[in-house]
Formats: C-alpha cells, structure tokens, sequence
C-alpha cells in the first residue's frame, strides 16, 4: 500500500487528480478529432478480423488518433510504465485497446515476454511506438524488431496528417490535428523478417518504412490525389 507522508501528501493528491482527470480528456479529444476531422484512409488499409496477423508501428507522436484506423482492433499495445504512459494506457482502454506495460528502460524485458506469450497462444497483434518514451524521435530503437523476429509477424508502418494541426513543444512534437479539416491515415506497406536476416538489417528496413510513411502522411495535403 502506497502510505503518503504529510509532507508529500500534495503531491500525492495532485498525482491521483491528474490520473483521473488526464485520460477522459484525451478521450474527448480523440472523440472531437474522430468526428470532426474529413479522414481519409489510403494504402494497406486496416480491416477487422483480417486474418494477417501483424506488429502495428507508429511513432510516438502519432499515437492520438491511432485507434480511429484500426476500429475493432483486438490486439495489445506496448506502453511505457512511466507516469505518462499510465494515462495513455488508461486513455486507450477508453477506447478499447489493451495495454501492456513495459519500455525500453523499464519493465522491458518482462512486457517482451508478454507481447511473444500474446502473439504466440493468443493469436493477437502486436502495437509499438519503436521511438517511445523518451526519443529521439522517430529514431527505431531495438525492441520493436527483436520482438516482430521472435514473433515472425511482419511490421506494419502507419502515420496521419491533417491540413491543419499543432505540434507540441515535447521531445516528439506531437502531433495534434484541428477540427474541422481533412486529414489521412497512411498505411504502409508489410515489412516481412527474413530468414537469416540480421537485427541491423531489419532494423534499417523498418526504418526506412516507416520514415516513407511518415513522409507519404506528411505530404498527402501538398501533392496532387
């Protein structure tokens, strides 16, 4: 049992107030964003019950309008056990998506376990921010690939945009659309494991995938459709 001193007992009261207050608002403004962007859906496009069993990647600062491309998703997504990370995990069980805990600098090895048990007697999909908690942004770090090898499941890239959107002042940028425009999901294209293929191999060709989505979402709005 978690005992607050007196000292401390502010704190305490500030920290049990934002986990309360932090993921129903980022609920809502997913809400907001889902059904007054214009969304338009191009590429590999995500179907339910597809039978392709994947390992959903997308940058951290991409992560609040995910569940909107991928309704009726039952797979499990890694988030970090940070602080943060316990709102957004909150925030997306809202939405209907399962966490599992666990980062590259805390509770990583046993959250990799878990995601291989949930891939391999589950059947389930996997979700991973590769450049999560902390950065560098949008640089793939190791984790994500190991587990898509162990696992055998391809990766699958995706990213959004919209004609109009803020970028927070945070290590990520993230990236927040306006209502009332249009805005894209992109889907890339699967980026299969190969036999005998080394982790720095892998590793560089998600990269180069998911930064050509990133792009293709990023320049949807600037080139002629």
């Amino acid at each position: 049992m978690l005992i607050c001193m007196p000292c401390s007992l502010q704190a305490c009261m500030k920290i049990k107030f934002l986990g309360w207050f932090i993921p129903p608002l980022i609920w809502l403004a997913h809400m907001l964003l889902r059904h007054t962007v214009r969304w338009k859906f191009v590429g590999n496009v995500y179907q339910p019950g597809q039978q392709q069993r994947f390992m959903l990647s997308m940058w951290h600062s991409r992560t609040l309008m995910m569940p909107l491309g991928f309704k009726e998703w039952n797979g499990r997504m890694l988030i970090s056990e940070h602080r943060d990370g316990a709102y957004i995990a909150d925030a997306v069980a809202l939405l209907g998506i399962i966490a599992v805990r666990g980062s590259s600098t805390r509770g990583g090895a046993r959250a990799a376990l878990q995601m291989l048990h949930t891939a391999q007697r589950e059947n389930r999909d996997l979700g991973v921010t590769p450049d999560g908690p902390k950065g560098p942004a949008e640089v793939l770090k190791p984790g994500l690939v190991r587990l898509a090898m162990k696992a055998a499941y391809p990766v699958l890239p995706v990213s959004y945009a919209s004609k109009r959107h803020l970028r927070v002042r945070s290590w990520d940028r993230f990236y927040i659309p306006l209502p009332f425009t249009d805005g894209v999901f992109v889907y890339g294209d699967y980026v299969h494991p190969q036999e005998g293929e080394s982790l720095n191999d892998f590793s560089q060709r998600v990269q180069q995938a998911m930064d050509e989505t990133n792009q293709r979402a990023e320049n949807y709005f600037n080139t002629p459709t």
